[in-house]
Order: C-alpha cells, then structure tokens, then sequence
C-alpha cells in the first residue's frame, strides 16, 4: 500500500475529547475515527488490524469445534419477555425501539434470545448434540460511561459462542477446552492475562473473566504473585498481601485490569423458558443444557496498545500489526526512487506486507516520526545515505541495521514463513 493513497492522515496533537491511551493512540496514527462518544469508525489502517484478531479468533474456535453464523442485531421484544429481560436489565442497557407499525425491538447486546429459539428448530434427539456456534458482530450497549476509546463503547465488536450439551459434564469438559482456547488466542495477540474467576450469577457458582493486568483498566482484581490464581475484587474474600488460598504460599496483589473476554455455564436458564429440549437414549425428554463464551475483537485491540506502546506511538504485535513493514523513501532523486520501488515490488511478491512511504512532500523527520506512531513491526529505509544497502530497525528495538538488498530479503521472508 502507498502511503500517499491511503485514506487517513496522522495527527501531531492529542485529541482534546479523548483521555485513554489507546484512544489517543489509535487516532492520532490514522486507525480510527470518532464519530461520537463511544462510536468509532475504523479506518483501512485499523481495520486491517481488527480483521486479524478477528482471523486468529475465528482460527480458535474452529478448532474446538464451533461454526461460524450470522444472527440479526435487530431483535424483537417478545423473544426478550420470554427471558424477563426486557425490563431488566434490557431497560439499563439495550437501545430499544419502535417500527412505523409500533411493533418494539432492541439492539443486541448478547444473542441468547436469539439462538436458543433457533437451536430449537433443528435440535431435537441426543444425536443432534453437542452443538457449538459462534458468530462476530457488531453489538450495542446504551453504555452510561462511553469513554476509554475501544475498550467501552457504546457499538463494539463482539465473538459469541454458544454451545448445546446433554448434561452438565459435557458442558464442564467444553468450557475447559474453550478456556484453553481463549488463552491461546490471547497469547497470540501478545497478551498476558489472568483467568480470573468472577460470579457467574443465577446461573454457576463461578464464571471466568480473561483480564490483562494494566494501570489504565478500570476492573480490580487479586491475584497471587506465584501461582496467579485470581478472582476479580466483586466476589473475592481476601485482600492484598493475604495469603494465597490456592497454593497457600504466595501473596495476593492488587491491580487494575482490563477485561478482554468472559465465559459462563449458562445450563437451563436459556433453554427452560424457550423449551428447548431433547430426546434421549430412552425416549425421556430434557432440557439441553448451554454455555456461553465471549470475546470483544475491537476490545482486544485497545487492550494491545494499552500495553503495547511508548512515548513514540503504538508497537504492534507482528501477528495483527496492520502491514509488516514500513517502507520509507528518503529524497525524491528518479534513481532512489526506482530502488525503492524495485525493493517494494520484490517485497510484495514474497507475499510480505507493506506500507510504502513514497510521499515525496514531508520531511524525513516527520516520516520517522509518523513511522514510530503507526508502529509497524519493521522499517525499512532508502535514501542517498544507505547507498545500494537498506537500513532495516524493528519498532521494539533501539539498534539501527545497514544489510544487504538479498539478505534483506532472506532475513524477512525467513520470518513470513515462520509466522
């Protein structure tokens, strides 16, 4: 991609409304665009970015078996009475609303009401079980605090997974292996997390909230020091410095966290009051028994830059970072630029991902510094001071590389097939 084409602009200055870092961050560097308090638009830089999570989220739960759909965000308000949610908590948190005929309808949140009804419709017999589907979409919340950019908005991407058991003890075997999931697409978006235990309501005794420890989260959680084991500060019965009621030899601590993700064993509380039932080896008729799993793709991705970042600008994970090289042009000489172009065309054609930098009206100064901002995993740089080398730097180091046009490319195509 040349970066005179590309639709976005970087800004020098903080925007004046926004106060989270990656609010700021992600704004200032060209990825996303605030239409309004807790609604963005995400620009092709951040998209980019956005779609990966979503690939790597997408990649998880394929693997534990889950199939992707697509559910409506429009939902009407008996599927809620049946639930009770409507009034409560659908009047706190869901935007609800009139057609011309006067028949009501709210803005999806969550997606039970909606998939149990479905589910009814094609699972009859224990043979039909069990079933797990997922779906990625856009969600609302009449959210009373929209603030911290990507991380509480009032329309934000979410993965909802459901799954349909016989029993109790295949619901308790799939929320392990999906806890395990979720750990694995955690850390492959370079998160470091703690699988915090929380109240799981009427429906468990417990659920689990995945939670990255930062200055800038707004959830408290305890945790030890040695083991990690924790518990978010809403149900825990220990405070800091408390011994450890797991291994019984560290020490709690106390942080701040942001919460990336969030499973439940739901069991009947879905099911019950829309019918869902199957029939067994003996004919006898039970309710299947649910478990949901949830992770917000656009809140991973500020989560990123709340921890991945310096006083320069963002540094991306290379797994999600929007290109995986920035190329930089340096002087506007016909000769510099044709090496460029030979050494972006060469790139492209190895599969690599790359930003071109070929605007020729801003310093090279501004260049570097824009490059920082954006915080793409490596730069690469021609000019008249490189003569027939590359200078090569990763964004997460300080050391600056002269190489060798061919060992260049052996170096970056080694590391696209170890992606």
């Amino acid at each position: 991609m040349r970066q005179s084409k590309l639709f976005g602009k970087t800004l020098k200055q903080a925007p004046k409304d926004e106060v989270s870092i990656n609010a700021i961050l992600l704004t200032r560097a060209g990825f996303i665009d605030k239409l309004s308090a807790g609604i963005y638009t995400y620009l092709p830089l951040g998209l980019r970015v956005l779609n990966k999570i979503k690939n790597i989220v997408r990649e998880e739960m394929n693997a534990i078996g889950g199939q992707e759909i697509l559910m409506p965000a429009l939902q009407p308000k008996e599927l809620w009475e049946k639930t009770g949610r409507w009034t409560k908590p659908g009047k706190e948190v869901m935007f609800q609303l009139e057609d011309r005929s006067g028949k009501e309808y709210g803005l999806g949140w969550t997606h039970e009401e909606i998939i149990t009804p479905l589910v009814k419709k094609i699972v009859s017999s224990y043979k039909d079980l069990p079933l797990y589907l997922y779906q990625i979409q856009d969600k609302f919340r009449d959210e009373p605090r929209a603030k911290s950019g990507l991380l509480r908005g009032l329309e934000f991407s979410m993965k909802d997974l459901y799954s349909f058991h016989t029993d109790e003890k295949d619901l308790e075997e799939y929320y392990q292996k999906a806890l395990k999931a979720y750990q694995k697409v955690f850390k492959r978006c370079s998160l470091e997390l703690l699988v915090t235990e929380a109240s799981g309501g009427s429906f468990s005794k417990y659920s689990h909230e995945f939670q990255v420890l930062t200055p800038s989260g707004e959830d408290i959680i305890f945790y030890c020091q040695k083991c990690f084991y924790a518990q978010n500060k809403e149900i825990a019965k220990f405070k800091a410095d408390d011994k450890c009621p797991k291994c019984k030899s560290g020490k709690m601590a106390e942080g701040k966290s942001i919460e990336v993700g969030n499973i439940f064993q739901l069991k009947t509380k879905y099911s019950s009051p829309f019918d869902l039932f199957y029939t067994d080896q003996n004919g006898k008729q039970k309710p299947v028994i649910m478990g949901c799993y949830g992770i917000g793709p656009s809140r991973v991705m500020g989560s990123v830059v709340e921890v991945h970042h310096d006083q320069q600008g963002i540094i991306w994970p290379k797994i999600i970072a929007p290109y995986q090289i920035h190329l930089l042009i340096l002087g506007s000489e016909n000769e510099l630029g044709k090496k460029a172009k030979t050494v972006y065309n060469k790139l492209l054609a190895q599969g690599l991902e790359i930003l071109f930098d070929d605007r020729l009206d801003i310093s090279a100064g501004q260049k570097f510094a824009d490059s920082d901002l954006i915080g793409i995993p490596y730069r690469l740089v021609i000019s008249n001071k490189t003569k027939d080398k590359v200078e090569v730097k990763r964004r997460n180091e300080k050391e600056v590389k002269l190489m060798e046009i061919k060992e260049l490319f052996k170096k970056l195509t080694s590391e696209q097939s170890d992606k």
